[in-house]
């Protein structure tokens, strides 16, 4: 069960250095080339929302259905067991709406981008004439 939460946070890592570079300040023309490749990429990875949001799921579902060990007849090592899957879910849970808010940031970005590149376009225009 490991494999999703390490994809995961793959992903999560290549938003940010994503979120990173479009924040940087380039050149006009390298500027507008960076937005339109992550522009392309931002389609096939909007699977990563679906995806957090079912994990999210997840987490609250065994959430719901954990044994509680919360009683004196609880051992060491059941109190330590479920102490330590409590705090697994609350990392995963971070990371899930970190994924989700992330991507959210670098769509918001590239159509921020977007826009002002039209708006100069138009601007041009009106100049122009």
């Amino acid at each position: 069960m490991a494999l999703q939460w390490l994809i995961l946070s793959y992903v999560v890592a290549a938003e940010v250095a994503i979120a990173v570079i479009l924040t940087l300040p380039y050149p006009m023309l390298l500027k507008k080339r960076i937005v339109s490749l992550v522009s392309l990429i931002l389609n096939p990875a909007a699977s990563i929302v679906a995806f957090a949001g079912f994990q999210l799921l997840d987490i609250y579902w065994k959430n719901e259905h954990r044994l509680m060990c919360s009683s004196e007849v609880c051992t060491t090592t059941e109190r330590d067991r479920y102490e330590k899957s409590i705090y697994k879910a609350q990392r995963n849970g971070v990371l899930c709406a970190a994924g989700i808010l992330l991507y959210w940031c670098i769509f918001r970005i590239c159509k921020y981008h977007k826009d002002l590149e039209r708006l100069e376009e138009l601007e041009k225009r009106y100049k122009d004439e």
